[in-house]
């Protein structure tokens, strides 16, 4: 007969900790909201996911804890946002794993339609993703600037490429500079890390892709398509 278990591993206790703080609906929508990486407020979350703001306001607490997202109060409004991109990354995965057959088939019209544009092109928290996403990622690929045939990782060429486009990486972060995300709509990787966040930021900053909606979706503007045909031989028609 097998002893009793007397200890347990103390990473065990910190992984079912954590894996109960996401396992709750309204806590993982506000994840997921989150991911479009700007700062929302506990009233906006609050409507977002259908609860009472008290109800939310125990939510907001047990991520804070959790160190999941972060806080900040100015006058009467709680800021939160995603703590920072290794718990984005861990979101983003979680997320990736719901396979298609799972997803909830929209209620309406508008409810498709936001869908639609969230599979064309969307932010996932600092970095493009959907097929535009996709579409970057496979042009900068193809064209030697990218490898993703031992992990993700830019070469020299690419390196020169994010120069050459006037796009700056920070190289100072302990953060990888390329990342593979599994796309969870494409259902294939996609550029994250540093370089990602350097190039949607670029995108956004210059007008090349534009937010669309309330929620993550971009669309790529006619100056982008302009700009993307020319950097990545990317056709305009894959970007709409």
């Amino acid at each position: 007969m097998l002893g009793r278990m007397t200890s347990r591993h103390p990473q065990a206790t910190r992984l079912a900790r954590l894996a109960g703080l996401i396992a709750d609906e309204t806590r993982a929508a506000c994840l997921l909201a989150l991911l479009d990486g700007r700062a929302w407020t506990a009233s906006e979350l609050a409507r977002h996911t259908g609860v009472a703001a008290s109800t939310l306001s125990e939510h907001l607490g047990k991520l804070v804890a959790g160190e999941l997202i972060s806080e900040e109060r100015q006058g009467q409004h709680r800021y939160v946002r995603l703590a920072d991109a290794r718990a984005a990354q861990l979101v983003e995965d979680l997320a990736a794993q719901v396979s298609p057959g799972d997803v909830v088939r929209p209620r309406s019209l508008r409810e498709a339609g936001a869908g639609s544009a969230m599979a064309r092109g969307r932010t996932c928290y600092d970095h493009l993703a959907g097929r535009l996403g996709i579409a970057v990622t496979d042009a900068l690929t193809a064209r030697g600037l990218l490898r993703q045939d031992t992990g993700f990782a830019l070469t020299d060429e690419g390196l020169g490429w994010f120069d050459a486009a006037g796009i700056a990486l920070d190289r100072g972060t302990r953060r990888p500079l390329a990342r593979a995300c599994l796309d969870w709509t494409e259902r294939r990787p996609h550029l994250a890390g540093a370089a990602g966040a350097a190039l949607c930021r670029h995108a956004l900053d210059t007008g090349w892709c534009v937010r669309i909606g309330s929620e993550r979706a971009v669309k790529v503007t006619p100056s982008g398509e302009r700009a993307l045909g020319e950097l990545l031989g990317i056709d305009a028609v894959a970007l709409r």
